[in-house]
């Protein structure tokens, strides 16, 4: 075959194209695009065949490349994409995750409060904790000194990494269901024995003082991420209208999209704990400072979150990105 020849018979109907492809297009021009490009891409497998590469070919790849970005759409720029998620997918997804939040936030200081109290209560139970001396330097010098034995940045690192750890768990194993609740119960109940020895030597106020600072978004953001893990554990067992596959698919992108707001999360909050909750300065600055990192938190999962949620989003990827949906009747 003579790609000259070809390519002097078909100029017209690949003009043609590149012209649809370029303007704006009623119902009918739409499917004349769909007829030419198709017609087109026959016209270049019959060209590559015959002679192989050629300049008449990449003139038709070309227009052919145009003409199926027109019908099938192009991505987003990468700051449109990054505008989108940081305003609708990741409050959407949080938001979405609020009542259970609000549930394992619950169940979690329950399990430390019932911990510090029980075992507080009892004398005998304290001594199993170690002899008294460790434990009165526990609560005298340990505790407080955690906060302040390593430089400020580098403490920051440990307990950033610590934290993601925790989060990460709840996430990557949160579709059996257990493990979420596995890690927060150990936690809680870690917790709620250092809480007890501190009890003990009545230094209860000095925990709080010193875990409220940097603890108010950190454990809400563990919350969320156990809350993540439910969901997705839920997404396969009670699918609804959808497949397992395809539920636990689109909850499984919702979560990633938590994933990566938690990381900022705890970011801050490892920053509060490694240069606030051990400096020398005033309580009320320090809780304040903590409160107001939850309240801006807050006000971005529900408030912001909430408004997304009602225009639509779900925190999963748009179409483009995640594929079309199948179909439904009823």
């Amino acid at each position: 075959m003579d790609a000259d020849a070809l390519t002097d018979a078909r100029r017209a109907e690949w003009e043609r194209l590149d012209q649809l492809s370029r303007a704006r297009l009623d119902g009918a021009d739409v499917d004349e695009l769909i007829v030419r490009y198709r017609a087109a891409s026959a016209d270049l497998a019959e060209l590559k065949t015959s002679v192989g590469e050629s300049p008449q070919g990449a003139y038709l790849s070309t227009i052919l490349v145009r003409a199926r970005l027109r019908l099938t759409g192009a991505s987003d720029s990468i700051l449109t994409q990054t505008g989108r998620f940081f305003s609708r997918q990741l409050p959407a997804a949080l938001y979405r995750l609020r009542w259970t939040t609000l549930v394992v936030a619950v169940s979690f200081i329950a399990i430390v409060v019932g911990t510090a109290a029980w075992i507080s209560a009892d004398p005998a139970l304290i001594a199993t904790l170690g002899p008294p001396d460790l434990l009165e330097q526990y609560a005298d010098e340990s505790f407080t000194g955690y906060y302040t034995e390593n430089p400020a940045a580098v403490f920051m690192g440990m307990v950033w990494w610590n934290n993601a750890w925790i989060a990460l768990q709840c996430v990557l194993f949160g579709i059996t269901g257990l493990w979420p609740i596995n890690v927060l119960v150990q936690n809680a109940m870690g917790l709620g024995v250092s809480g007890a020895v501190m009890a003990a030597h009545d230094q209860v106020d000095v925990m709080i003082l010193y875990i409220l600072p940097h603890g108010l978004l950190e454990m809400t953001s563990i919350f969320v991420a156990a809350a993540g893990g439910l969901h997705l554990f839920w997404s396969w067992v009670a699918p609804g209208h959808r497949s397992r596959g395809e539920s636990l698919a689109a909850e499984g992108r919702s979560l990633a999209t938590v994933a990566i707001g938690l990381v900022f999360a705890l970011f801050v909050s490892g920053l509060i704990e490694g240069f606030v909750t051990g400096w020398a300065l005033p309580w009320p600055i320090k809780i304040g400072i903590g409160v107001a990192a939850l309240a801006a938190f807050l006000i971005y999962m529900l408030v912001i979150g909430g408004r997304a949620y009602r225009r639509g989003e779900t925190g999963d990827l748009v179409e483009y990105e995640a594929g079309t949906p199948r179909l439904l009747a009823g």
